[in-house]
């Protein structure tokens, strides 16, 4: 089956050689869900639930995010992000907003070149399956040179995966900084004030004026009803409509969580594991090393759960129940971690750390 692009039909070498490269978008079919496959109360911007996907929001109703299995069908997906009202505004304040975003490093996206005369059109597709229908809004917004454009979508038929297809300029102005830093946000806008939506909505690249942002953009927190759900989301270089856009780029799942783990990693999957080796440094400090599985964006920072005795430092058998743990130090690629408090042993004595209840947590973002 013959495949267009960039505007020419493709052979059959072609195509393969596109599938061995990786798509840009991370875990675009929502496969990778590190940190759980259900969050609620979900009132601030934050990640959660499927790997990569951030939620923008301020006084914007309260949500339930899930990995769910709801996809369209014979698509190839299996899990999709969905976003679930659990407390309805009704009237959305002038600031208050909510979105779907995803946020892309500066050197990831050097083959646009943008900011210079060869710079390229891109083209971003997804599945998108909504209570509410009517317009809504795509933009991507350029952090390095505070430039966006926007586009307007419909949601034509209410809980129906449909897919959308919307190809936007190529901007001669402002090149991204070639750094592991955020330089393109994708927001998938569901909710916004007159702030972002006043104005009038900003089709071509320009200087960013909020109120042109969102303009004419539903409101998905109307009701406790409301559900929204995406898969499959891509991002290609180049003009493309949904006839001549390339089919979404299936990764092997383990390709797919390395890729997340450039971001975030899940350190303790389960209780009753050892997780690091250590020693008592001083009498009543203990260190502690691990490797990281892949590495990370930049230097990160650790998530600890505080747990009751949840945390057992095992030395010539005797064990010593910590709370909680803290970075001593780190690096992209491994880190050092110590007690808070409440060891008391010999400087010297070696031993392990051991995951000892099932609520315990050790995460490591370096999420942009």
């Amino acid at each position: 089956m013959a495949l267009t692009l960039h505007g020419t039909v493709a052979d059959n070498t072609a195509v393969l050689d596109r599938r061995s490269a990786k798509p840009i978008i991370i875990n675009g079919d929502m496969a990778v869900a590190q940190r759980g496959t259900s969050t609620t109360g979900i009132t601030g911007t934050g990640y959660h639930a499927a790997d990569r996907m951030k939620t923008l929001i301020s006084d914007n109703g309260t949500w339930t995010q899930t990995q769910s299995t709801d996809v369209p069908a014979g698509q190839g997906f299996a899990n999709s992000w969905k976003l679930d009202c659990t407390t309805a505004d009704t009237s959305v304040a002038a600031g208050a907003f909510h979105a779907a975003a995803y946020l892309f490093e500066g050197q990831d996206l050097q083959l646009l070149k943008k900011g210079t005369s060869s710079a390229e059109k891109v083209t971003i597709s997804f599945w998108i399956n909504a209570t509410i229908t009517g317009t809504y809004i795509a933009e991507l917004f350029d952090a390095d040179n505070t430039r966006q454009i926007s586009q307007a979508y419909t949601v034509s038929s209410a809980n129906t995966w449909e897919k959308k297809v919307l190809s936007f300029d190529a901007d001669t102005t402002g090149a991204f900084g070639n750094d592991n830093a955020n330089s393109l946000t994708l927001v998938l806008w569901l909710g916004a004030g007159s702030t972002w939506s006043g104005g009038t909505l900003s089709t071509t690249w320009t200087s960013t004026t909020n109120a042109n942002r969102a303009v004419g953009q539903v409101n998905s927190a109307s009701s406790t009803d409301n559900n929204v759900y995406f898969t499959g989301l891509q991002l290609e270089v180049g003009d493309f409509d949904a006839n001549s856009i390339a089919p979404f780029q299936h990764e092997l799942f383990g390709n797919n969580l390395s890729r997340c783990q450039r971001y975030y990693q899940r350190l303790l999957e389960s209780s009753d594991v050892y997780f690091a080796g250590g020693w008592y440094y001083t009498a009543g400090n203990v260190i502690g090393f691990k490797d990281l599985v892949t590495t990370m964006r930049t230097t990160p920072t650790l998530i600890c759960a505080t747990v009751t005795n949840g945390y057992t430092f095992y030395r010539v058998s005797n064990p010593d129940h910590v709370n909680s743990l803290a970075l001593n130090s780190a690096s992209p690629t491994n880190i050092a971690i110590t007690n808070t408090s409440e060891t008391s042993g010999t400087a010297g004595d070696a031993g392990g750390w051991y995951c000892s209840s099932a609520s315990s947590q050790l995460d490591c973002t370096a999420e942009l």
